[in-house]
């Protein structure tokens, strides 16, 4: 296994003083670009659930005072209320953050949701992820937010991500850091991967690439939340902050359009994009389908599309998506969250809340549906007699098998990628953005 790192550039914990709110508020370069008032005249996101499955959230941050729901830890060590890595602080803050005070702090793009903490790891140090999307998922998350990565798959993953995707549930996940093909688990087929964008709208030098990506995000000298140093604001790089920031986004779109599914939600994200300058055929294995624009994705008239929209087919699991915004199980239980997911070295079977019925359902109404069958014939027989030369009008065209729709690039399958930390407020990255992973825990997953 991995060293799990997260997927921003150069968290550096050094005792610098705290920036100025002034400083910390004007910085928020991805805010003037998002133009916030005009997007929060649309929404704010209330009513939507975001899970943040990262190193703990510290709830108690000002700026993000009684947005932090009680979360959950795999581990059973209670690390999902972080505070000695700010990395999951500083994502909860770039989707929900509030500030404080007067015009103080991060403002995020989606202040009204709500973060469902998870932590990364489950026992043993192993990679805790499937239990985390799929806990996520029982307790009423409509957005995964993943902003970690590595090289090496998880064999279990397909199976969680088709959990989600068969409660209509989007999963958003970080590219990587390292100028290379997407990581694990943004690689895997129907989670939306991630690229970062510089303020010039440039796509940064390290963001990984690929057909998996799908959109892309500021992520270049961002300032989030987070104790670094002495203080409680961090600075940084990586595709870590580009996926926060496209998360808000799709909640956005979640509550102003709750009947959409996780693929159509995908759709508006994509449809509404800003093509990158220089950039004449899309997707673009950088860009994906451009840069994510938050309030074109709940204003332009964009058709809803297919269920399944530009996300690929989940290689694992019972994919269908609930219809209307999908139905979880509202209150899963915590006592065994990973039920359905297997051993640590065995490869997950997902139970579906769909297949422990379906057939009870068919046995019961098996005959009826026979006879059924044989009246419509008649009637359609009947009807053909009467006006030969009219035809039966045919019958709409239902929503597209589960799975990638013509037209959309196929989805690739290779290895859980990881971005490095971000310097305190107010200090420049040095060269190189060394990784600073968690020290004695081990994930296929590194964080970017």
């Amino acid at each position: 296994m991995l060293g799990a790192t997260t997927l921003t550039a150069g968290f550096l914990f050094t005792g610098l003083p705290m920036a100025s709110a002034d400083q910390v508020r004007d910085t928020q370069w991805a805010n003037q670009y998002f133009n916030l008032d005009k997007v929060w005249s649309i929404t704010r996101g209330e009513g939507v659930t975001v899970a943040v499955i990262d190193a703990g959230v510290d709830p108690n941050h000002p700026d993000l005072a009684g947005r932090v729901l009680p979360g959950y830890d795999p581990s059973g060590g209670g690390n999902e209320v972080g505070t000695s890595n700010p990395h999951g602080t500083g994502i909860a803050s770039l989707i929900a953050g509030q500030g404080h005070g007067d015009n103080d702090g991060v403002v995020g793009l989606a202040p009204g949701v709500k973060i469902l903490p998870i932590f990364k790891g489950g026992p043993g140090d192993r990679d805790g992820i499937p239990e985390a999307v799929k806990w996520a998922v029982d307790h009423d998350a409509k957005v995964i937010n993943i902003s970690q990565g590595g090289s090496e798959d998880n064999p279990r993953m397909p199976d969680a991500v088709a959990y989600a995707a068969a409660h209509n549930v989007l999963i958003v996940a970080s590219s990587g850091n390292s100028n290379a093909p997407v990581e694990y688990p943004a690689r895997t087929p129907g989670i939306l991967a991630v690229g970062a964008v510089d303020k010039d709208l440039k796509i940064w030098p390290k963001s990984n690439y690929g057909p998996e990506v799908l959109l892309s995000a500021p992520g270049v000298r961002i300032v989030s939340a987070g104790s670094c140093g002495t203080g409680q604001y961090c600075i940084g790089d990586g595709t870590s902050d580009a996926t926060a920031y496209v998360s808000a986004a799709a909640a956005l779109v979640r509550a102003k359009f709750p009947k959409l599914t996780a693929g159509q939600v995908a759709e508006r994200l994509v449809k509404s994009a800003s093509r990158p300058a220089g950039v004449s055929k899309l997707p673009d294995q950088h860009y994906g389908y451009g840069v994510v624009r938050p309030y074109e994705a709940l204003t332009m008239d964009i058709p809803a599309g297919t269920t399944q929209g530009p996300l690929a087919l989940p290689a694992g699991g019972d994919p269908s998506p609930a219809a209307g915004g999908g139905a979880t199980t509202g209150g899963g239980s915590s006592a065994d969250p990973g039920s359905g997911l297997g051993d640590p070295g065995a490869v997950p079977e997902l139970k579906q809340s769909s297949t422990s019925t379906m057939p009870l359902i068919l046995g019961a109404i098996g005959g009826a549906v026979v006879l059924l069958i044989v009246i419509i014939a008649i009637v359609v027989a009947n009807s053909r007699r009467r006006n030969r030369s009219q035809s039966l009008p045919g019958q709409p065209g239902g929503p597209a098998p589960y799975g990638a729709p013509q037209g959309w690039p196929p989805a690739q399958q290779p290895p859980y990628g990881q971005q490095p930390g971000a310097p305190q407020y107010g200090q420049q990255p040095p060269p190189g953005y060394p990784q600073q992973p968690p020290t004695g825990y081990q994930n296929p997953y590194q964080g970017q």
